[in-house]
């Protein structure tokens, strides 16, 4: 049986400083926009402020966010596997901060396909979603274009292209995931320019099977990030 896929990401609308996206002491960061695309769709489906205006707004409301949340858990209970790169860490725990939706969007998380979070669970570090898509052969982000300007362009007003941006995104992941658990393998580049491989022979794990996979081997790193870098806000917020 061939998965049912929908792949999911956010833009937020609080321009970080620095080039390392360090945002938690910047939060509340607020959506600008997101996507949608499922393996039944043509085209993603595109979430912003005033998704009924002319102009989209600054950032979407609570209820806005929380209105997509309902279509993630409506999705998700049609048999979709919700797929993300490294959305258990960043992209629902910013919505369940701004729908105020913690519950749902914690069994969102650990019941979705974290691409990013099953490849750390098996090797002990993070890919980037370009890297995966140039060894795989797919699309990847336009050129120049990346997360950390999408803010500030929103904010000059430029929506569509953040729109454009936010709605590639979506294409590459479901792309990659659903490739890749064809092939039941990733491929990426690694920063040397070399091709690597991990090899997925169950395909793609939710979070929660990926939190049962044993620990890597890490103690040829220097400073090792730990599982809970990913997990540890689904005990942190308050809400409902």
């Amino acid at each position: 049986m061939i998965r049912k896929f929908l792949a999911f990401d956010i833009e937020t609308a609080t321009d970080v400083p620095g080039d390392d996206f360090n945002w938690k002491p910047f939060r509340p960061l607020g959506i600008s926009c997101a996507a949608t695309l499922s393996t039944e769709d043509e085209a993603p489906k595109l979430w912003h402020g005033g998704q009924e205006s002319a102009v989209p707004t600054a950032k979407m409301q609570r209820q806005e966010a929380a209105n997509l949340v309902d279509y993630l858990v409506t999705m998700a209970g049609s048999g979709f596997s919700i797929v993300t790169w490294n959305g258990l860490a960043f992209d629902f725990d910013v919505l369940a901060e701004e729908s105020g939706r913690l519950k749902n969007c914690r069994q969102l998380a650990l019941e979705q396909v974290d691409m990013m979070f099953h490849i750390f669970c098996v090797k002990g570090f993070p890919v980037g979603l370009d890297s995966a898509a140039r060894g795989s052969g797919i699309a990847g982000k336009p050129a120049g274009m990346s997360g950390i300007k999408a803010p500030q362009l929103w904010l000059q007003g430029r929506h569509r292209e953040v729109l454009d941006y936010v709605a590639q995104d979506v294409r590459t992941t479901l792309n990659l995931a659903r490739l890749c658990d064809q092939q039941r393998s990733l491929r990426w580049i690694t920063r040397k320019g070399s091709p690597s491989a991990c090899p997925l022979p169950k395909g793609w794990l939710t979070v929660k099977d990926a939190l049962r996979l044993p620990e890597p081997d890490t103690s040829w790193m220097d400073r090792p990030m730990s599982r809970s870098n990913f997990t540890a806000w689904l005990q942190s917020h308050s809400g409902g």
